[in-house]
């Protein structure tokens, strides 16, 4: 029997950030040398842009501050090939990190200066490395947020946030008046939810066991949403040393097949954008 998709209920996203800029290698590579580094971000969305584009696929870009004051015209390439436009903050930083003043500034800046490129009013974030709090919630709604897609409802992990009062199971809540949370998708294994989102578990399981998990997602009705970075299709960026093996396998493992795999993946399902799945999938 074929499998059968209902329409919107499979959302593509992705996080725009460039290769220097993820926790994994913060105990290398200081902030204050981002300014030094190959930008690589460009290329490598412009080749999911592509792919993209040949594929039929709208997505979300969550897109960093900081890379859009770099490449004002990979901002507006993204916004006039159709794709939803949100935020990732601006300086990448791990909110529980932050004190509320300083998050509320640096989701200002972030999300100012992607608004004044494409001329779009913003309406979703995603925390760096997941890292959501309660109070940023509260934060987001201020600055007129009305979701967030940072939940991972999943087994421990060193780097997630968490928020309080959410039904186990149920992948879009509304957790405050008018605003929605859009959890990160998991497989349930009994009461155990393992990450199947994309990301480092994309480039870790076979791409036949991770097309399997998404077809298990979206059959038990539930919406489905994936996420992805520019640097995962990007086997040529710098080699650092000097990190701890576990960082270095999260970032490096299976670099070389994501390009490959995230071709297959964009004409495996039908995809839509963030916005248009919380259309059709009203929370819970």
């Amino acid at each position: 029997m074929a499998f059968e998709q209902a329409p919107n209920s499979a959302a593509m996203s992705i996080d725009v950030e460039d290769w220097f800029q993820v926790e994994n290698l913060k105990s290398v590579i200081a902030r204050g040398t981002w300014d030094e580094r190959e930008l690589r971000v460009e290329r490598n969305t412009d080749r999911m842009l592509e792919l993209m584009d040949s594929a039929g696929v709208t997505c979300t870009c969550f897109i960093l501050g900081w890379v859009a004051e770099k490449c004002p015209g990979l901002i507006t390439r993204i916004a006039d090939a159709g794709h939803e436009i949100a935020s990732h903050g601006y300086g990448h930083d791990l909110i529980y990190n932050l004190s509320h003043d300083e998050f509320r500034e640096d989701m200002k800046r972030g999300k100012g200066v992607v608004e004044d490129l494409t001329g779009a009013q913003i309406k979703g974030y995603r925390a760096p490395s997941f890292s959501i709090t309660d109070w940023a919630i509260d934060i987001l709604q201020e600055l007129g947020f009305t979701y967030d897609s940072s939940a991972f409802p999943t087994v421990a992990h060193d780097r997630y946030g968490k928020l309080t009062g959410l039904k186990p199971g149920v992948a879009i809540q509304e957790i405050r008046p008018g605003f929605t949370e859009a959890c990160v998708s998991v497989v349930q294994f009994g009461k155990k939810g393992v990450p199947w989102a994309g990301g480092g578990y994309f480039r870790l399981y076979p791409y036949p066991m991770f097309r399997w998990g998404v077809k298990r997602v979206l059959a038990s009705g539930s919406p489905y949403v994936f996420y992805i970075h520019p640097w995962e299709i990007d086997a040529g960026q710098p080699r650092m040393s000097g990190l701890k093996k576990s960082h270095a396998f999260r970032h490096y493992n299976h670099l070389a097949a994501c390009d490959g795999r995230f071709e297959r993946l964009l004409k495996d399902f039908q995809w839509c954008t963030m916005a248009q799945m919380l259309e059709a999938h009203p929370p819970a």
